[in-house]
């Protein structure tokens, strides 16, 4: 529950509702179809959380990332911290949310649209994949859950992490947000941890707490070659003092080690589930 102080914008979308309101404890927040994605006062939590895993355990400083989704900006924005990048593509299909993210949370992304390194294309991320040749050291699958007639319903998918694989450079990653992790409510991210484990032959699930949403959230890192619980705490220090620009507000070798100790009922969810999400069978977010 969150006291609502004003509503900032409203709209409806060709393709989903969108509010940014300003909240007594969080400050602005971004919701899409009713459901909270990022707020003001503990967005870093989460975009350092599903950037920085992928972007560090990489063979070599990336130099070229997509982003699928990430309408606020602030994804874009951790990428570009690194200054060994000097290609950041974002896909988000939603022109309208990606406007008035760009207009009413500059909090969040910080300019990140107006680097000379940032590329914006609106439309749908899997066809853009489909008909690319582009390769990219990373990859981050920011997107909104997979509600049922929602854009992003197929983009959780088997058939759609293949694409992505084949667009990896050799050494490269993709990260993703894979929903709550808590008792009860583990089911889609276990789901996705067996269908990208399909997919790449490393695929590490880690987690945090994302105070705005009220319940720890997973995230899932996948790769062909490189493998993040391999880096002790002294190597992710170091490769965020060598790599990142500026200092990290989350994201650090104790936070790396302890998000990727998944507690035992989730690891035994994990090893159970034998679903794989596919095309013609899309795992639907009641």
């Amino acid at each position: 529950m969150h006291a609502i102080v004003r509503t900032v914008v409203e709209a409806q979308t060709k393709f989903q509702h969108v509010e940014i309101f300003e909240t007594a404890a969080y400050g602005k927040c971004l919701v899409l179809d009713g459901r909270i994605q990022s707020s003001q006062a503990d967005e870093f939590i989460y975009h350092e959380a599903l950037v920085h895993p992928g972007m560090l355990v990489s063979e070599k400083p990336p130099t070229t990332a997509l982003v699928i989704g990430g309408g606020e900006g602030a994804t874009l924005r951790e990428i570009l911290r690194y200054p060994s990048i000097t290609r950041a593509v974002m896909v988000d299909i939603d022109a309208e949310v990606v406007d008035l993210c760009r207009r009413h949370l500059p909090e969040m992304h910080r300019g990140a649209f107006d680097d000379r390194r940032t590329e914006v294309r609106h439309e749908d991320a899997r066809a853009y994949l489909e008909n690319t040749q582009d390769r990219f050291d990373y990859i981050s699958i920011d997107l909104v859950e997979p509600l049922e007639e929602g854009p992003a319903c197929l983009l959780f998918t088997r058939e759609f992490y293949t694409i992505v694989r084949e667009r990896l450079t050799p050494g490269g990653t993709v990260t993703m947000q894979a929903g709550m992790t808590k008792v009860a409510d583990e089911a889609f991210f276990t789901a996705l941890h067996r269908t990208l484990a399909d997919v790449f032959p490393i695929v590490r699930g880690y987690q945090t707490f994302v105070s705005c949403f009220g319940t720890p959230w997973g995230f899932l890192l996948g790769s062909k070659s490189v493998d993040p619980l391999m880096l002790d705490t002294a190597r992710v220090d170091a490769l965020i003092a060598g790599r990142v620009r500026g200092d990290l507000r989350y994201w650090d070798g104790q936070t790396h080690q302890h998000a990727f100790s998944l507690p035992k009922f989730l690891r035994t969810a994990i090893e159970a589930d034998t679903r794989v999400i596919t095309d013609g069978r899309p795992f639907i977010v009641a």
